[in-house]
């Protein structure tokens, strides 16, 4: 007869010492080692009190369970999963549709991981487009540029450097965090493969000027005879402007924008891992980019950097879009942005914080603290919110305005109006107490703690 598994009451097993630096020499039971994974968790944040990510971090059990049917599925086997591309296939439809792609055209896209895979992909599109160009007219093509605000996520700086494009990155001023048509004479020329502008920026939340960068594109290529193409980082904005404000021009009704990107996991509502790159036509992404392999049964094209990956996200988006529609998405992104715009008006009623983001498009509130307080900063104010175990954003703003610190709070759709109003007032009290009690902005020289300079990052 076999020896029975221990139990998971079994102190002895539960206690075991993991091994730090070699890998484990015996197992232990399964249940033993689920408790092990999860005390090694206790700690970590809640991602319910997240504030400081975009990542959606909740999900009907309908989705829970199509995501356990689908997570031991490697997606890139079209052959034996034929019906998962056929939703992938179908969704890139959609949300060409739903980004008011031409008619009577042949949509394109892909399911990624995360939007930076997508801003990838369409990044390479364009600069194969620009190459090819350039050598078809007999030109240089050896100094590809790319222009975009300082306000640009961290992944199109990898992109740049990975892929051996000149970075043209237009800097922020004080009280204005977007990229507009201002001084984009002094960064365009005809080595631009592009003009990347965002639709619901990390920083504050607020869209670049979108339609004022493509009427100064038009007039440029007036002048010159040189045409530059435009992409829309729509990593946050891409599922909430279609819903929220339908006459508003962001999306392929601009002629020059000629790819997106959205995060199916932020407000598209799916778990972390999906994103999405939707070209206006077949025709912009760059034949020369996709590859024909004849693997699992079948020969495939495949145009993305990953190859191997999970499937259950794919599944779960298109879940989401059957389950809500677009009434469903529209009205959870109005209650959402509606709970978002109170929970800024506590903070700015409170007389600690002025307004970053005047254009409120997203569910995002960017304060950053009055001139008239001095005792403690916004950095403050995130660690001791952090004691009620709310995670936010506080961050120095990118060059030419590092002076201006701020603070961010992402309101995601499971935050009600009661939770949000919690937050306020958590936040609020918390800058009660610095009040009284100071913070690093009034600490002896000796032990303050500059604040790190950094951009929040895409998730």
């Amino acid at each position: 007869m076999a020896t029975p598994i221990a139990a998971v009451s079994s102190y002895e097993e539960f206690n075991i010492n993991v091994p730090e630096n070699e890998f484990p020499r015996h197992g232990i039971a399964a249940r033993a080692a689920e408790a092990l994974v999860l005390s090694q968790e206790w700690t970590d944040t809640n991602p319910m009190l997240n504030m400081s990510s975009f990542v959606t971090t909740f999900a009907e059990p309908e989705a829970v369970e199509i995501a356990k049917r689908n997570m031991f599925k490697n997606y890139i086997d079209h052959d034996m999963y034929p019906q998962l591309f056929a939703m992938e296939t179908r969704m890139v439809k959609w949300l060409h549709q739903l980004w008011n792609g031409p008619e009577g055209v042949e949509p394109y896209g892909a399911a990624t991981v995360g939007s930076s895979e997508a801003c990838m992909l369409a990044g390479l599109a364009h600069k194969w487009n620009w190459r090819q160009k350039r050598e078809r007219d007999g030109k240089d093509a050896t100094r590809p540029n790319m222009v975009t605000g300082g306000n640009v996520q961290i992944v199109w700086k990898k992109f740049l450097r990975y892929f051996d494009v000149e970075p043209r990155i237009v800097p922020l001023k004080t009280g204005n965090y977007r990229l507009t048509a201002d001084e984009l004479e002094k960064y365009v020329d005809e080595n631009t493969i592009a003009v990347v502008a965002i639709a619901g920026q990390t920083f504050t939340g607020e869209d670049d000027d979108i339609e004022g960068i493509h009427d100064w594109l038009d007039a440029y290529e007036a002048r010159t005879g040189i045409s530059i193409p435009m992409h829309i980082d729509g990593a946050s904005g891409g599922f909430v402007n279609p819903f929220l404000y339908p006459d508003y021009r962001w999306d392929f009704r601009l002629p020059r924008v000629q790819s997106i990107n959205a995060s199916g996991h932020k407000y598209g509502l799916t778990p972390p891992g999906l994103g999405w790159v939707i070209f206006r036509e077949r025709s912009v992404f760059n034949e020369d980019l996709v590859f024909y392999v004849n693997y699992l049964g079948g020969e495939m094209p495949t145009a993305t950097l990953n190859f191997s990956r999970n499937a259950f996200q794919i599944a779960v988006q298109y879940y989401q879009f059957l389950r809500l529609g677009f009434d469903g998405y529209q009205r959870i992104m109005r209650q959402t942005l509606d709970n978002a715009i109170a929970l800024r008006q506590t903070l700015v009623d409170s007389g600690y914080f002025t307004i970053m983001n005047e254009q409120q498009r997203i569910p995002v509130v960017a304060v950053t603290l009055d001139k008239g307080v001095t005792k403690f900063n916004e950095f403050d104010v995130s660690n001791k919110v952090r004691e009620k175990g709310w995670v936010l954003s506080a961050y120095s703003m990118p060059a030419n305005a590092e002076e201006v610190k701020s603070l961010r709070v992402v309101v995601r759709p499971h935050i009600n109006h009661n939770v949000a109003q919690m937050l306020a007032r958590d936040i609020v009290n918390a800058c009660k107490y610095l009040e009284t009690h100071g913070g690093s902005a009034t600490a002896p020289k000796l032990h303050q703690h500059p604040p790190e300079n950094r951009s929040p990052a895409k998730c």
